[in-house]
């Protein structure tokens, strides 16, 4: 796979020495058991699979590569690059500025843009509104393209089902820029409507089978489904895409889920479905699910806490939270400068969208185990750091360097 010149501010020699050790003993990515770092009174097990993506990593060389070419010009991303403060704040500091935020809310007016300008596209893409909208104030919207290319094959797979008469359905947030993107292609080639997880999955079922009347559907999916959406018709053939920082598990229950209903609906058969079912399982995004199931193979273990890094915007990284509070009581921070004493720690709270103070966080007893990992636009800097951090409320930071020498 392609390798990506990543400033190594982002980097981490211990966790760079792990991740090289264990895909030399594993590389056809099989094994999900977690790496553990066994410091006496301390105990890490850290997730097979965590940080930077391919997507992430192949946005942050464009990104930077663009801003050190282009000295003197003035360069706007449309919204933050990923999801992690500290990449964002990075860039910030070098003068990009944000054109507008994560809910799409515009902080830089395009009047205010010329021709002159660069306008980075951000790894989760744009609407093809948005493209065009540049391409009229003479800027070419592609030039600095960042969109994952996993992201584009998801829009290149809704493109071709719709080329065959399926409606997609989008499992993904509404209000994320992923997915808006992700419904402006899908919806320039074939009807669209975006559920945001099972619950609407179902609802949507009752319009397909004709249990709900179909004028209920434009009220329950408001601002969800693509201009001159016909319930009646437009739900006789479907196929399931996703926002690729979904859960992986969910967005193929969800298509499982509507798949079995197509075939009660129409007395098909799993050999016949795909009359009016698309199979879209190759869209999956291999980053996103590899970090899950390491997080499955983490939680088969014991631990006293799980602590996970990254931006608190972050769809993928929330999802590993989610994970990781089924079993075990949960830190979701973004820094290690968060955690303040071996019982006071600040973390997020995403369910509630809020930031917790709690005075009970490392249980005082001989040996204490914590699961650990990132989400996919986390530096491995930062997890280092975290580690590190961990490490100091015992005295046993010096034990870092051999470490890493021990996995060279």
């Amino acid at each position: 796979m392609k390798t990506f010149n990543v400033p190594i501010i982002y980097r981490s020699p211990l966790i760079t020495a792990i991740k090289n050790s264990r895909k030399k003993q594993d590389r056809m990515k099989k094994d999900f058991t977690p790496t553990v770092l066994d410091f006496g009174p301390i105990r890490i097990l850290l997730a097979r699979h965590f940080g930077f993506c391919y997507g992430v990593e192949n946005a942050i060389e464009i990104a930077f590569k663009t801003v050190e070419e282009n000295p003197g010009k003035r360069i706007f991303l449309l919204s933050e690059m990923i999801h992690n403060p500290h990449v964002n704040n990075d860039l910030l500091a070098k003068g990009v500025q944000f054109i507008m935020d994560t809910a799409g809310r515009q902080l830089v007016q395009w009047e205010s843009l010329t021709s002159d300008d660069i306008v980075i596209i951000p790894a989760f893409g744009t609407t093809l509104e948005i493209e065009a909208k540049l391409s009229s104030l003479g800027i070419a919207p592609l030039q600095y393209n960042t969109t994952c290319p996993f992201v584009e094959r998801v829009w290149n797979k809704a493109e071709q089902i719709g080329q065959q008469s399926y409606t997609v359905i989008v499992h993904g947030k509404p209000g994320h820029e992923e997915t808006r993107a992700t419904f402006s292609h899908s919806r320039s080639n074939t009807p669209t409507v975006v559920v945001k997880d099972m619950a609407e999955a179902q609802l949507l079922a009752t319009f397909i089978t004709g249990e709900s009347p179909a004028a209920e559907f434009y009220d329950r999916f408001k601002g969800q489904y693509s201009e001159g959406f016909d319930v009646v018709k437009d739900l006789q053939r479907v196929g399931v895409v996703n926002q690729t920082t979904m859960l992986a598990t969910e967005t193929q229950g969800i298509a499982d889920y509507i798949k079995n209903v197509i075939i009660d609906r129409y007395a098909l058969t799993n050999e016949n479905a795909g009359e009016r079912f698309a199979d879209t399982r190759d869209t999956l995004c291999y980053a996103t699910n590899d970090n899950q199931s390491a997080v499955t193979g983490l939680l088969e273990e014991e631990a006293d806490l799980a602590i996970v890094v990254g931006g608190y915007n972050s769809s993928n990284t929330s999802h590993l939270v989610e994970l990781c509070e089924e079993k075990l009581p949960t830190y979701f921070i973004a820094a290690d400068d968060q955690m303040i004493s071996k019982n006071k720690i600040r973390h997020y709270d995403f369910h509630h969208k809020q930031e917790l103070n709690s005075d009970v966080f490392l249980p005082e007893k001989d040996v204490v185990t914590v699961m650990m990992t990132s989400g996919a636009s986390c530096p491995d800097a930062l997890v280092e750091a975290v580690i590190r951090r961990l490490l100091s409320f015992y005295g046993l930071e010096q034990q870092i360097e051999q470490v890493i020498e021990n996995y060279k």
